[in-house]
Order: structure tokens, then sequence, then C-alpha cells
């Protein structure tokens, strides 16, 4: 009985990791940065299309944009693409718009924007945050996540609600008297 209680419980912690890892990788984060440079690449499913990689099967532009932290000086590229209708539901149609504010942004190398993403940079993977939307700014302060704390304040107040329910359910389930 000692091996299953362990059993489940790391189960159960596993579950749990993986939900808040999937959960970071998808709710919105901001970050304020200087914007270097743009560009366009055409990519398929192999990755970028060039003399190594020819192009085998539908192709599509990908906008990136490269960002530089205004203290740290550390580069960050992401990528702009819509989402369309698929996951994560951001509903991003407007990545053309997103990379001309991108690139009038970067004609000045003093303006600060402000922008908003989903995703991780991993570089051995080659994979890009996603941003979802740009705008000018002139502070250096990071907005506080206001949608992310209610998420997760709601989320917590409806598992706690859950477990309740479900352990009130299995009190009264042995406390039942068999005749």
């Amino acid at each position: 009985m000692k091996y299953l209680k362990s059993l489940v419980l790391g189960a159960l912690f596993l579950v749990v990791g993986a939900t808040v890892l999937g959960l970071y990788y998808v709710l919105p984060q901001h970050e304020v940065v200087l914007i270097t440079g743009v560009e366009v690449k055409r990519i398929d499913d192999d990755g970028v299309i060039n003399a190594e990689n020819p192009a085998d099967g539908p192709t599509r532009d990908v906008y990136f944009i490269n960002t530089e932290d205004p203290d740290t000086k550390k580069v960050v590229v992401y990528r702009n693409e819509d989402t369309g209708w698929s996951f994560p539901w951001y509903l991003k149609f407007d990545s053309a718009d997103e990379q001309a504010k991108a690139q009038g942004y970067s004609r000045d190398a003093q303006q600060l924007a402000l922008i908003r993403y989903y995703g991780w940079r991993i570089q051995i993977l080659s994979v890009f945050p996603n941003i979802t939307h740009i705008e000018a700014t002139t502070s250096r302060e990071q907005p506080f996540p206001w949608f992310n704390t209610i998420f997760f304040a709601v989320t917590t107040v409806l598992v706690l609600i859950v477990a309740i329910i479900v352990r009130r359910s299995l009190k009264q389930r042995g406390n039942v008297v068999v005749s």
C-alpha cells in the first residue's frame, strides 16, 4: 500500500509539473527591449530553406525580430508568426503589421519597445518565442502580469474546491455503515 501511495503521488507530481510547464509556455509574458533589426525567412517543415535544405513541401514566410535588453545588452531573437485559429488561441492574424511596427522601432536606436510574447528560446533546437504584440514605450519597467496572476488565482481556487469536494465525498463514503 505504501508503494501504491508513492506511485500515485509521483504520478500526480509529474502531471502537475507538466501542466505548470505547459502553462508557462503558453501564457503571455512581457519584455522591454530595443529592437535592433528584422528579417523574413522562407521555411518549410524541415526548417529554413537554403542550398543545403531545399523546399520539399509547403512553405511559408516567418518574420523574425532581433532585440537587445537595454540594461544587460543580452540579445534575443523572437519569431513573429500568425497563430491563426490554432493552439495557443491568441487569434493573431497581424504579423505583417507587427513586423512593420518593429521595423519602424528599429530605425531609432533609443526607442524602447514593450513586447508581449509566449514560448521559450531554446538555441540548440532553434526554437524562438512568438511575439503577439509590440508597442512603443518610454519606461524600462516591466508591466505587472495581471492576466497571469488572475488566471493562476482562479485556477488555484478551482483546484482547492475540487479537492475539498473529493475529500468530503471520500470521507462520507468511509462513514457509510453497511448493515
